[in-house]
């Protein structure tokens, strides 16, 4: 059999993702805090994009040159997926809503001083020819500088402040150095005098001195040790606190207060009086000095009810809003040399791709939560009871997008509505079978178990079982198992967990 090389003509069928593309499906998953970020750098790099006080119009965009923008090649071997993408993105499969030439004027003197324009801004601050660095009153670096104290630097200043003497300071740096968010010392003192060169006895009397420190209990190397050195403080004369601190911590993890009180020979009214003290006690002590900030949730879109109908508004507030800076458009459309303005002219596509993917974005965002109002009207009229099973399949052919659209959308993405905030995502999920009728949201029977466990006695609290079978009398067909599942992904304790003593706070000594 011979071998021979011929040329041959094929007809395929592929998907080219340009960046333009891929910066537009980028933007759509992206968290609103994430966005200002994205759009913040921009701002630095892209020296034609500036922001303003009012968003301007995607149809007054400037055109851009389609033989340099690298458009996208859409061909019937598209997957579904990728073509909802380019959908998204505001493009469409034939690249007729894509960019078109701009026009520079060729008749147009080239009267625009390039270099010189170039070489001003083109060196550094104060270096060399066309620098310009400015000689301002300005504060110093470290009087703007600013940040909560952490936990370290809170117990550092109290070691520095303690009269402890050198050799004893560094044992103290070296254990400070090794306690973890909650306060908890995260090493053995074997190893911390190994790591300080001294004896695990100096080390344990310099641990017993930060112990004290504020927080208290903090350094503790346990649960146990932890609440014992608030109680020791804090409440002096409670013996019977100590006891089951120091010797009944398995019982009381149980709540088995009936054990405790058999044990130590005392009653059931002596345990939930020590329970309640016990109570009062902080468990992770190094909570109370955190340095971190809270991150507060910003709804990317508003559900308002009026007039008997649901008005959808994007929230706008703290996007920075953009345009093309004209100076750079003139500066183009006057000439100057072929790399400088073969640079502007990139920085100007850049440019209107970026405010182009934005308000497409914010589209897709706005058709995304008005079908799931549409889908899901009673949650929003009466509450969590009456949210509907919903899949992302449901959406999708509703907003005639693809499922993983819908799935980018709907990520960290967060609606304010009548009955509260929450991730657009909230809104899917699976169904409970009824035994008779549609069936039922997962998160409905989620909060219906939330109440039954709230209004439960905490003396005999609900099992498993029992809201189970509660909720089968109420048309719901669900398993034991289910129950517990629901009951972790609550965060909430089983029965055993749950129980308490109930006492009149009156008795309670301080």
């Amino acid at each position: 059999m011979g071998l021979e090389i011929k040329q041959s003509l094929k007809l395929s069928q592929q998907l080219v993702m340009t960046p333009q593309l891929q910066q537009a499906i980028k933007l759509l998953q992206l968290s609103r805090l994430e966005l200002v970020e994205t759009i913040n750098q921009e701002l630095l790099e892209n020296p034609l994009l500036e922001e303003t006080e009012e968003s301007i119009p995607e149809a007054e965009l400037p055109s851009l040159d389609l033989e340099n923008s690298e458009p996208a090649t859409l061909e019937a071997s598209q997957t579904p997926s990728e073509a909802a993408d380019f959908e998204a993105a505001g493009l469409s499969q034939t690249g007729e809503s894509g960019p078109e030439e701009v026009q520079v004027r060729e008749d147009v003197k080239e009267d625009f001083d390039w270099e010189n324009y170039l070489g001003d801004y083109s060196s550094s601050p104060g270096s060399g020819e066309g620098g310009m660095a400015e000689d301002r009153d300005t504060p110093s670096f470290d009087s703007v500088l600013t940040r909560a104290p952490s936990l370290r630097d809170h117990l550092l200043w109290q070691l520095r402040m303690s009269a402890l003497n050198e050799t004893q300071m560094e044992i103290g740096a070296v254990i400070i150095g090794n306690l973890n968010e909650d306060g908890y010392l995260q090493v053995s003192l074997e190893d911390l005098a190994k790591t300080c060169g001294t004896e695990p006895a100096r080390a344990e009397a310099v641990l017993k001195v930060i112990q004290q420190f504020d927080p208290l209990g903090v350094a503790a190397r346990d649960l146990r040790e932890c609440l014992i050195i608030q109680a020791t403080e804090l409440y002096p004369g409670h013996d019977l606190v100590f006891d089951i601190l120091e010797n009944h911590m398995a019982d009381l993890e149980r709540r088995n207060y009936q054990a405790i009180a058999k044990k130590l020979s005392v009653s059931l009214d002596e345990v939930a009086e020590a329970m309640e003290v016990i109570r009062r006690l902080d468990p992770k002590p190094g909570r109370t000095v955190s340095d971190e900030e809270p991150q507060y949730i910003t709804p990317d879109i508003y559900v308002y009810k009026m007039e008997g109908e649901f008005v959808i508004v994007l929230n706008e507030d703290g996007l920075p809003k953009l345009r093309v800076n004209s100076f750079y458009k003139d500066a183009l459309a006057s000439g100057g040399p072929s790399d400088a303005k073969e640079y502007v002219q990139s920085k100007l596509r850049s440019a209107v791709w970026l405010i182009r993917s934005i308000h497409q974005r914010q589209r897709t965002i706005y058709k995304v939560t008005e079908s799931i109002v549409g889908f899901q009207r009673d949650f929003f009229d009466k509450g969590i009871a009456y949210l509907k099973p919903l899949v992302l399949r449901d959406v999708a052919e509703d907003v005639g997008m693809h499922e993983s659209t819908i799935s980018r959308v709907t990520t960290n993405k967060y609606v304010h509505t009548p009955q509260g905030v929450f991730e657009l995502k909230y809104f899917f999920n699976s169904g409970i079978n009824r035994f008779q009728g549609a069936a039922v949201a997962s998160e409905a029977v989620k909060e219906r178990i939330r109440h039954m466990i709230a209004a439960e006695d905490p003396a005999k609290p609900l099992s498993d079982q029992a809201i189970g079978d509660m909720l089968q009398e109420e048309n719901i067909d669900i398993a034991r198992r289910t129950v517990a599942k629901y009951r972790e992904m609550l965060g909430i304790l089983p029965s055993s967990r749950r129980r308490q003593i109930l006492r009149p706070r009156s008795r309670v000594q301080g």
